[in-house]
């Protein structure tokens, strides 16, 4: 149990991806800060049952396409808990859109919440962690299909392939200033599929994975474990997509 250990996750305030990585972080002893852009209420219920588990955590609003922002959160954070061990990106946003409707303002939307702002995060408490003699953790999310897009996703995808850019590149540059900083990605694939998706869309997802299954929140949550769990591992993008980057149904 890491009693004495800090996590970050961006986008943990609604019950998505993060907040399931954040209570796999908080079962592990991990104190919590919680992020979000405008859920409050949501981010408030998301640490009280952190807090169920016997650790500390607080909540952080942000928007991190914002630099003075980002730079403020990572303060705050800092502040309250005196260093960040792990921080893990899930924070995003999609927006389906056909080719022919994509404008400039759709692109630079995904590139400023996905590309951008996981690059902020990376790079502020990045060189936070460089000044910890332990180091730390960075894992970012990403998404599978970035190596074999689906249309409907032009503005997105780009964004999402810039993460795993990001992930090697800060893997390198935190490294070389202290070699105990470790810098990884998941790419999940059909997890937590939308809601009010198509029954006949999300039939199709599931049979395209090799699993036959969708896949949860928490297999996102083992994996970024498993990322904590082995520090010779660094600068890899992880899929974890039921086989759907390695099979093409049609």
């Amino acid at each position: 149990m890491a009693t004495d250990r800090v996590a970050l996750v961006t986008g943990s305030g609604a019950k998505r991806v993060g907040a399931a990585v954040a209570e796999a972080l908080a079962r592990r002893g991990y104190a919590i800060a919680v992020h979000y852009r405008s859920s409050a209420s949501e981010a408030a219920s998301t640490a009280a049952r952190l807090r169920a588990h016997g650790v500390e955590a607080d909540t952080f609003p942000a928007d991190l396409t914002d630099e003075t922002a980002v730079r403020a959160l990572v303060g705050a954070v800092l502040a309250r808990f005196g260093r960040i061990d792990v921080l893990v990106n899930c924070a995003a946003v999609w927006e389906p859109k056909p080719l022919e409707e994509v404008t400039a303002a759709d692109v630079r939307f995904h590139f400023d919440a996905n590309a951008l702002g996981t690059f902020l995060m990376c790079q502020r408490v990045g060189l936070a962690m460089v000044k910890q003699p332990e180091g730390g953790l960075i894992v970012n999310v990403g998404d599978w299909a970035e190596v074999r897009p689906y249309p409907g996703y032009a503005a997105y995808f780009p964004s999402k392939g810039a993460v795993t850019a990001t992930t090697r590149c800060l893997a390198v540059e935190l490294a070389l200033r202290n070699p105990n900083v470790r810098v990884n990605a998941v790419l999940p694939g059909p997890v937590m599929l939308p809601p009010d998706l198509p029954e006949e869309e999300k039939r199709q997802a599931i049979n395209a994975t090799l699993v036959k299954r969708e896949g949860k929140p928490e297999n996102v949550a083992q994996a970024v474990l498993s990322f904590v769990d082995n520090d010779f591992v660094t600068g890899v993008s992880l899929p974890v997509d039921g086989g759907r980057t390695v099979y093409a149904p049609e």
